[in-house]
Parts: structure tokens; C-alpha cells; sequence
């Protein structure tokens, strides 16, 4: 989870070394707690977390094979569904380090690289699959309201190089991250500590602190706040985007359903956009329930960081954890959707298990009716 404020940072700067340790019963009184969670608590979250893991990263790898495989299924609004299944794929690769920090936020033994590697890459990630939720609905929005327009401009080529440039400032908004996250020992602990066992059965060595967190020079050089308003600009921005685009497609789709005089080719079409567009829809809402805790949390951390309050700690702790697993839910529930609601994602798994020998029927494309502008029926039309 791209969470690099740390998840003790704010009880850390509120809370004094005895009221830690009464709230975690560590053994020792010498020693600092390694978590801040009850055990039953993580142990939840923990199996909730390995669940969405297996299921994620089973449906994640179908999409991508099956839109790989399938040349049917090549189409511009699946390429963005395959570039978002890869960037689910990554997030999975990080929730090991995640679930360990959880457990026991330090001392971090990865070394500093691989504490900044993991947080780049689930930043990273974020970005880059909003940007492609977005991409895709623009262009869903050009293929529906002007269908002739998208002939020209919407390509497969010109998808991959937008993919690819979306990927590209995904990886540079989230450069930052590698000054901004590092190993670092926690100054408020004594470094005169005897090693101990605490009641979890780790054993602690003596004035170990060490801890993947937001770097002292980040909080004091105004960097973190940054990076949370940019943050927060690459999911609220698109959010409204994502509003006003569908708001005009469902206006264009219901003009056309009210017209009498469309032929059965058109018809036939938005049957098919609406297919589309209610399953996209689904996956925006999914995406935006699971990641509105996260940015409330994040925002809750910065204030509580800039002006402490024990309130303001608590809220956000107990909503980072929530969102944890709401993040492994993002990153798992989209080939879900797919599965429920696209018959020709289903049968396109179906045929990639040995399920089913038919093949789907080709669908059809502006060079099978050339002379018939009216329709302005692209392979991007035709999608999961």
C-alpha cells in the first residue's frame, strides 16, 4: 500500500513511551512495541489481505491472458483493462512487505532500497491506474457522442503510446517518493535498551528503531505536504472528470434510445455501449469506494502531523487500516466485474480453460461496411 507516512508516526509524536506501552502490554518496559494493533485485529486482516491476494492475482493474470491470447479480444478499451491488470499484478508483489510492516514495523531489515522500491511502485501503480480509468472513458466518450471522430483519432497504436505515456508520468509524479521514504531510527526511543522477547515472540535487539517511514526531511521540508495535495489532485481530479464524462454519455445513450427512427445496426451498437459503459461504471465506483478512506486517512495524517491531536491520530491509524485492505479490494475486484458482468469475458475465459472449442462472432468493424459512415462502428466499440 503506497502509505509512506508511517503507521506509528502519528501515535508516535502524541503518545508517550508508558501509555504505548499500556496500550500494547509489552513485556518489557525497556522495549518498544513492534506493533500497534492487537493481534487479533492483524490476524484478520492479515488472512482477509491473503485471500484477495490469491484471488487478485489469479484474475489479474486471466485478463492479461486472456486479451494476450485473443485476437478478438484486442481491442482499444481492453488494452487499458490489461495495462490496469498489470498494475494490480505489482501491487500484489508489495503486500508481502506490507503485511510484515504490519506485523512488525521494525527494526526493517530490507535494507533502505527495497523500502523505497516497494512504496515507489504502489505509488506509482495508483496513479497509473486512474490515468487509465480516465484514458479509457475519454474514450469512450468520443466513441459513443462522436463515433466518427473516434474512427480517426482512436487506433490501437495510439493506445499503446498513450498507455505508454501514461505509465511514464506515473513513474515520474511518483519519483519523489524515493527522497521522501527511508530507513531511519525513531530519536525518541533510548538507545541504551537491553534485547527482549515481547509477547508476540519476536525478539528485539537492543536499540533496534529502525523503520521504512517518511524521512524527518520530507515532514520539514514541506515535501510530504506536497506530494499528499498531489496526491489527492490525481484522484479527485479524475473523479470529477469521470462524473461529467459519464454523465454526458448516459445523456447521449438516453437521446438515442428515445429515437425512433435509428436503424438495427445502430441499435444493435448501443446495445453494446451500454454493456460497456455499465461495466465501466461499476469498476470506476468500486475504484472510488475503495480509495476515498485511503486519501481521508492520508489527509488525517498530514494534519495530525502538522497540528497534534490525539483525536486526529486515532481517526487516522484505525483509516489506514481500513484501508489497507480496501486497497488489496481495488486491486482484486476488477476481473470480479469482468466475470459478472461481460458475457464475452466469460466466454473468453471459458475458452482459455478448455471450457468451450466456439469462437465468439467476430465483431464487426468499419472495414466490413465501408460506405456506411452512419454507423461509425470501430473495433473500439467492441470491448468486454
Amino acid at each position: 500500500m503506497p502509505s509512506w507516512p508511517n503507521l506509528s508516526e502519528c501515535l508516535s509524536h502524541n503518545c508517550s513511551w508508558e501509555e504505548i506501552h499500556n496500550a500494547t502490554r509489552n513485556a518489557d518496559p525497556g522495549l518498544p512495541p513492534l506493533n500497534y494493533y492487537s493481534i487479533p485485529l492483524l490476524t484478520a486482516i492479515t488472512i482477509a489481505c491473503t485471500l484477495l491476494f490469491l484471488v487478485g492475482v489469479a484474475g489479474n493474470v486471466m485478463t492479461i491472458l486472456v486479451v494476450s491470447k485473443y485476437r478478438d479480444m484486442r481491442t482499444t478499451t481492453n488494452l487499458y483493462l490489461c495495462s490496469m491488470a498489470v498494475s494490480d499484478l505489482l501491487i500484489f508483489l508489495c503486500m508481502p512487505l506490507d503485511l510484515y510492516r504490519m506485523w512488525r514495523y521494525r527494526p526493517w531489515r530490507f535494507g533502505d532500497a527495497l523500502c523505497k522500491l516497494f512504496q515507489f511502485v504502489s505509488e506509482s501503480c495508483t496513479y497509473s491506474t486512474i490515468l487509465s480509468i480516465t484514458a479509457l472513458s475519454v474514450e469512450r466518450y468520443l466513441a459513443i457522442c462522436f463515433p466518427l471522430r473516434a474512427k480517426a483519432l482512436v487506433t490501437k497504436r495510439r493506445v499503446r503510446a498513450l498507455i505508454l505515456f501514461l505509465w511514464t508520468v506515473s513513474l515520474l509524479s511518483a519519483g519523489p517518493v524515493f527522497v521522501m521514504v527511508g530507513v531511519e531510527r525513531d530519536s525518541m526511543w533510548p538507545t541504551n535498551l537491553s534485547s527482549g522477547m515481547n509477547e508476540t515472540g519476536f525478539y528485539l535487539e537492543a536499540g533496534d528503531t529502525r523503520e521504512c517511514k517518511m524521512t524527518h526531511y520530507a515532514v520539514e521540508s514541506g515535501l510530504m505536504g506536497a506530494m499528499v495535495w498531489l496526491s489527492s489532485v490525481f484522484f479527485f481530479m479524475p473523479v470529477f472528470c469521470l462524473t461529467v464524462l459519464y454523465s454526458l454519455i448516459g445523456r447521449r445513450l438516453w437521446q438515442r434510445h428515445r429515437e425512433t427512427n435509428i436503424n438495427s445496426r445502430v441499435a444493435h451498437r448501443d446495445k453494446s455501449n451500454r454493456q460497456t459503459i455499465k461495466m465501466l461504471v461499476v469498476v470506476v465506483l468500486a475504484f472510488v469506494l475503495c480509495w476515498l478512506p485511503f486519501h481521508v486517512g492520508r489527509y488525517l495524517q498530514f494534519r495530525s502531523l502538522d497540528a497534534p491531536s490525539p483525536l486526529l491520530s486515532v481517526l487516522s491509524e484505525y483509516c489506514s487500516l481500513v484501508s489497507v485492505v480496501l486497497f488489496y479490494l481495488s486491486a482484486a475486484i476488477n476481473p470480479i466485474l469482468y466475470n459478472t458482468m461481460s458475457w464475452k469475458y466469460r466466454g473468453a475465459a471459458a475458452r482459455l480453460f478448455g471450457l468451450t472449442d466456439s469462437q465468439p462472432q467476430r465483431g464487426r468493424t468499419a472495414s466490413t461496411m465501408k460506405g456506411d459512415g452512419s454507423n461509425g462502428w470501430t473495433e473500439s466499440t467492441v470491448s468486454f
